[in-house]
């Protein structure tokens, strides 16, 4: 097991994480390193780097380089394409779209960047990427057939799929700025049936999202429209709070 999802692993065991995600073409280099430090200061426990389609290979090196040299928590690309993959960082998400369209999403793109991904080091972790209604600009970028909000065992299927294939982690993603995050009933129709980490985000931009799938078996926390729009402030520092007193602290 690689040095990150043995740090992922074991913090699961004593309860929930969160992760800020950053966007390099928004916050890059210096800014992004700023906004890392505030958030792990507050308790994050990794650092996701991506977001925006079209992310230069040099951007996301920098940003990658300066967020690293900030903090002491996991620097993991959540990678755009191929260009996203550098050795500056710790991890990248090795994802599949389960549920686009396009055979790149699925897999095309990732063979595209296998080679360089072991040739420079860098610990892939298996992910099984599922868009759910709205989705957002990623999941119209992504081709993706979004999941309904209400087909709980449709949302079940693709995340047992993803555990089946081996993937080590599944991801609800309800898209970068979506009015409402992936329902909370979603949440935990997927946890009676999953048996590796889930991970979800988009549209939780406070305390009562964060309680409310945290509640029904979120383990892993998203957050990133919240501190683009307001900074590491009260509504982060909510979120922050709600993890904390899932894990009991």
């Amino acid at each position: 097991m690689g040095r990150v999802l043995q740090y992922l692993t074991d913090k699961i065991r004593k309860g929930p994480l969160h992760m800020t995600l950053i966007d390099p073409d928004k916050s890059g280099g210096a800014d992004a390193a700023k906004v890392a430090t505030a958030a792990v200061a507050s308790g994050s426990d990794a650092i996701m780097l991506g977001g925006s389609t079209g992310i230069s290979s040099v951007r996301m090196a920098d940003t990658a380089r300066a967020v690293k040299a900030a903090v002491h928590v996991p620097t993991i690309i959540f990678p755009e394409s191929p260009a996203s993959v550098t050795a500056a960082a710790d991890a990248i998400y090795f994802m599949s779209l389960l549920n686009s369209r396009s055979v790149d999403r699925v897999i095309r793109m990732q063979a595209r960047s296998a080679l360089e991904i072991q040739r420079i080091g860098l610990e892939p972790l298996a992910l099984g990427y599922i868009i759910v209604a709205p989705g957002m600009r990623v999941g119209e970028v992504g081709e993706a057939d979004p999941v309904p909000r209400n087909n709980l065992g449709q949302a079940q299927s693709y995340a047992l799929a993803a555990e089946f294939l081996g993937m080590q982690l599944v991801y609800l993603e309800a898209g970068s700025g979506a009015p409402s995050p992936v329902p909370p009933e979603m949440v935990r129709a997927v946890r009676t049936v999953l048996h590796v980490p889930l991970i979800v985000g988009g549209g939780i931009r406070s305390a009562e999202d964060a309680r409310n799938l945290l509640n029904s078996g979120a383990q892993i926390l998203v957050t990133g429209t919240v501190t683009e729009e307001q900074g590491i402030g009260p509504a982060f520092e909510g979120i922050l709070e709600e993890v904390r007193r899932a894990r009991g602290e």
